[in-house]
């Protein structure tokens, strides 16, 4: 009769082992080889296959009390458990931090130290374990692997202090008493693993690259957005050096090009978007970047082109490229922040910045059918594709309208603009109350009324500039005088309905009204100048004056009727009033205008106000 080996015996220990590190070795392999399959479902089935081996197996390990010998094997199943999870669900959850417990408190468990157990916080687990570890060389390598999953974990749930005392302990160097994440990362440096070590999806040296880089970059990234210029380019070159992917060093350039020209280094900057665009299919970006260099050098021709680039690179379907099986850089990184300045939207919020960049440089032919095509989008009714710009620098959808007419009345598309204006006012005009006595009671039963009627009020401004861009005078006086009628209700601040939006803000401001109507008056006095009604032309310039007193185009009409009134004194002592302020510094209010607006503005300027000033100087009766 053969001789049976007991169980718990040494030999048979030995044999298990070997079994299990064999299973390890195996799952590990496989994993591999579906990383390779250019065969999405097989490469899914065989990955998942591998996860649930590694399950089983991890379970058979924790089956049994916890050994010296078998624990490096067992951490680091553990480890690549925890690294395939985290890649197949392409981020990390809360359940991965108990597998990480759970190991630690089995390295507790071989030194008889149950009561570290009962540690609520993790990090008393660690440091227990990291003591421990001293004591035990041979689990340092698993340990570290262990610890770069957790420094992981921490940094994508935004652990920082933790994250530096892990480090800091990890670290045997000068720069443990640091607290620069950076330092810390390029300080550790986790043991080699020995050429008959248990064989890991993703060693921890390789997981550490992963971190600095991921860490380099977000922090760069932040360091951007708040203003610290040198530090973000320190930050973002090291992601660049660093394992960095070639979607991400797309981002990566992009963001130096971004810091580069706000630290006034224009040709640098457009060095670094060119090689943005050489890394990948990932154009966005750079190309949004692009447009907004351009428009700080001036050079209006190339930002629009990079505008129509954008639009195009992102109306394009792209294929996702597949993951590898490990921990990525992508994955400790969080969602794209609307905020950020890598941020270029949708296709659409593309094309509106492509249409109003184009009215606000004088391409209103352009302009225009950007605008209808956003339109279009709108009112098809089956617009998954649209989303209306974020606000701000966006507008709300009835702005949206507005500058559609704006523009195409710049375009001489006048009929087309009264189209649109009517679209608009079909819905909102319901909203608005039938008589002014009703305004109260309108306002308490909808909340839209007040920012309303400011938009309402506009579409007749821009109504009465089509009509008399087709020669209806009569009709552009008509649609002024309700433009005014309106906007002699609206109510720039109400209480009542509490805070505005950041768009109800801008359309509803005391600055937008008051020049709104302005615009309105000094429109319908032109009319009236036309008309040969001189005198009621000037009712409409002299309350033009009062609403807006800075306003120098309502002091220059006012001035010319007044001449033609043969009103002399009245025209000198305005004449001098407009000298003293031009000596004064003018303040530029246009930029906090609605564009449409803006555009407004622009067709009620004096043509000959240079002249006027010319025969005023050398005129006899001054």
């Amino acid at each position: 009769m053969a001789h049976q080996t007991p169980l718990g015996s040494s030999a048979s220990h030995v044999s298990c082992l070997d079994l299990w590190r064999e299973k390890n070795d195996q799952l590990v392999r496989q994993a591999k080889v579906a990383q390779d399959s250019s065969l999405p479902l097989r490469r899914q089935q065989l990955a998942q296959d591998a996860l649930e081996g590694l399950r089983g197996l991890l379970c058979s390990l924790q089956g049994l009390p916890a050994t010296v010998s078998v624990l490096p094997l067992e951490l680091t199943v553990i480890c690549n458990f925890i690294t395939l999870r985290a890649n197949l669900a392409q981020g990390f959850t809360e359940d991965l931090a108990q597998d990480i417990q759970q190991g630690l408190e089995r390295v507790l468990e071989t030194q008889g130290q149950l009561e570290a157990r009962l540690e609520h916080e993790l990090w008393g687990l660690w440091d227990a374990a990291l003591r421990v570890s001293s004591l035990l060389p041979e689990l340092l390598p698993a340990l570290h692997h262990l610890a770069g999953l957790q420094a992981a974990l921490w940094l994508t749930t935004n652990r920082f202090g933790d994250l530096t005392l892990l480090l800091q302990t990890l670290t045997v160097s000068q720069s443990s008493a640091s607290e620069d994440m950076l330092l810390l990362l390029k300080s550790w440096r986790p043991p080699t693993e020995e050429s008959d070590a248990p064989l890991t999806l993703q060693n921890a040296r390789g997981l550490r690259d992963v971190l600095l880089t991921a860490f380099a970059y977000r922090q760069g990234l932040q360091e951007l957005i708040t203003g610290s210029l040198p530090k973000a380019l320190s930050s973002l070159h090291e992601a660049a050096s660093g394992l960095c992917p070639r979607s991400l060093l797309v981002q990566v350039y992009t963001a130096l090009g971004t810091c580069l020209r706000k630290m006034g280094s224009p040709q640098r900057a457009l060095l670094y978007l060119v090689a943005a665009l050489k890394e990948g299919s990932t154009w966005g970006p750079p190309l949004l970047e692009a447009s907004r260099l351009y428009q700080q050098l001036g050079n209006i021709a190339a930002e629009i082109e990079s505008l129509e680039l954008l639009v195009e690179a992102l109306s394009i379907t792209r294929i996702p490229e597949a993951h590898q099986l490990l921990i990525e850089v992508e994955l400790l990184l969080p969602r794209p922040d609307p905020a950020s300045p890598l941020h270029c939207g949708t296709q659409s919020q593309a094309k509106y910045l492509l249409a109003s960049r184009c009215l606000q440089t004088g391409r209103a032919v352009d302009a225009a059918e950007h605008y209808l095509d956003l339109l279009a989008l709108l009112l098809d009714g089956s617009e998954p594709k649209f989303s209306p710009p974020p606000c701000p620098p966006g507008p709300c959808v009835p702005e949206l309208f507005l500058e559609a007419a704006a523009a195409l009345i710049q375009a001489g598309r006048a009929q087309d603009a009264l189209t649109v204006c009517e679209e608009l006012l079909s819905r909102t005009s319901f909203l608005l109350p039938k008589r002014p006595r009703l305004w109260e009671d309108a306002r308490r039963r909808t909340k839209e009324s007040p920012h309303c009627s400011p938009w309402v009020s506009a579409t007749h401004l821009l109504q009465g500039q089509a009509w008399v861009q087709l020669g209806a005078q009569k009709e552009a006086i008509s649609e002024y005088s309700r433009c005014l009628e309106l906007l002699f209700w609206a109510t720039p601040k109400d209480k009542e309905q509490g805070p505005a939006s950041i768009c109800e803000q801008g359309c509803t401001s005391d600055m937008a009204l008051q020049q709104l109507q302005t615009a309105a008056l000094i429109s319908r006095g032109l009319e009236w100048v036309a008309l040969g009604q001189d005198t009621k032309a000037l009712q409409d310039f002299l309350l033009s004056v009062q609403m807006c007193p800075g306003n120098q185009d309502a002091s220059y009409h006012l001035l010319q009727t007044l001449r033609r009134l043969d009103r002399r004194d009245e025209a000198t002592a305005l004449w001098r009033r407009l000298e003293a302020q031009t000596e004064l510094p003018q303040e530029n209010t246009a930029r906090s205008l609605p564009l449409y607006l803006e555009t407004c503005l622009g067709w009620i300027c004096p043509p000959d106000r240079e002249t006027l000033r010319e025969e005023f100087q050398t005129s006899g009766d001054l």
